[in-house]
């Protein structure tokens, strides 16, 4: 059953170029904005509006993880809200916290932490810090497109083969190849491994599903392009969504293969919080065909709910489908020969450059 959305073009017009087409509302606010009529004064609520930057003086960027099921110790984020505009992403429910919608809001507002270099170095200078791999990153996408414009990402690698900082990225987009020649001086010290997130190779799907992200193929490319380079590098098929994309799982494990990954993961879909809304809202406008399919068995992999935040089981689900997503992932990287040994970084070579005393 759908939720309730009103379907009308007039009052819900289609944002081409965006993931979510609804700003739900935030949970921690009291008061918000509204449409009341699709015309007059109101027109101008209904236009899309191009990216904001909101420049964030931050005074922390690296946070501990103590989620046991997602595989990292330490995150960072240079960037909260993202332009990839992934319907499916669980990080749209932190915007809220910025007073921002987890929907339009989270892809054309976005917070740039522009001290972030100056935070890491901080960071890394202090005496207690016992060297721990650092990720990049554990909410929103490093190299979305603006990063482009701040090369922010790229100092923070700059920074960290300085330190010999070992970190660990994951990303959907081509930008990564233009800081290669960074990765390739960590990678021959064991510094860095590159997961390059692959949901779709269907065109149509990804225009729809995730924007403003390189196609599928150009992923594969990266993989390759980074393989080539003796960059240690993998692939997410994440999230696997039934109905939509999870029948791709082989086809995408055995490209990313034949094109140099050496490791694969993969998450089914969660729709925690807003997510829900905003997925919901989508699903029925752009598949109305099959979205009652889809968002029952999205249910089935949580109990009957599209999110389970038991640790250990909200990643991969629970059930039949999920059993039956399981056994073809172990079969597909078994034959070949994915995940044959886990990557280790190197925390041993962690230092801090020396600060050269002026004479006076």
């Amino acid at each position: 059953m759908t939720l309730p959305f009103n379907d009308s073009p007039s009052e819900n017009p289609y944002y081409k170029g965006r993931g979510a087409q609804i700003n739900p509302k935030n949970r921690f606010l009291k008061g918000e904005y509204a449409q009341e009529h699709a015309e007059g004064i109101d027109e101008w609520w209904q236009a899309d509006v191009p990216t904001q930057i909101f420049e964030e003086h931050a005074k922390t960027l690296v946070n501990k993880v103590d989620s046991p099921d997602v595989g990292m110790w330490y995150s960072m984020n240079p960037y909260q809200g993202c332009e990839h505009g992934c319907i499916y992403c669980y990080a749209r429910n932190s915007h809220q916290y910025w007073g921002f919608s987890a929907g339009l809001d989270f892809e054309r507002k976005i917070v740039v932490k522009k001290n972030a270099p100056e935070l890491l170095k901080k960071f890394l200078d202090n005496k207690n810090w016992v060297c721990k791999p650092l990720s990049l990153s554990g909410n929103t996408d490093c190299y979305q497109p603006l990063e482009r414009k701040m090369w922010i990402t790229r100092q923070l690698l700059q920074i960290a083969l300085d330190y010999k900082q070992p970190v660990g990225i994951i990303t959907k987009n081509a930008l990564v190849l233009r800081d290669k020649y960074i990765l390739q001086q960590m990678a021959e010290h064991n510094l860095v491994c590159v997961f390059v997130s692959v949901t779709t190779l269907q065109e149509d799907l990804r225009q729809k599903m995730e924007p403003r992200t390189a196609t599928g193929l150009q992923r594969l490319k990266v993989v390759k392009d980074l393989s080539d380079l003796g960059i240690p590098v993998g692939v997410m098929t994440a999230p696997l969504i039934p109905g939509l994309n999870d029948h791709e799982m082989p086809q995408i494990l055995e490209m990313a293969a034949q094109n140099g990954a050496k490791y694969a993961g993969y998450t089914v879909a969660r729709l925690n919080d807003a997510v829900k809304l905003i997925f919901n809202d989508w699903l029925y406008k752009n598949f109305p065909d099959r979205a009652d399919k889809v968002w029952h068995m999205v249910e089935s992999l949580h109990g009957g709910h599209v999110n389970d935040s038991e640790w250990g089981r909200r990643m991969k689900g629970s059930g039949n489908i999920s059993e039956m997503i399981h056994q073809q992932f172990r079969i597909h990287t078994k034959k070949l020969g994915l995940n044959l040994e886990k990557f280790e970084f190197n925390t041993s070579l962690f230092e801090r450059p020396q600060v050269q005393l002026k004479l006076f």
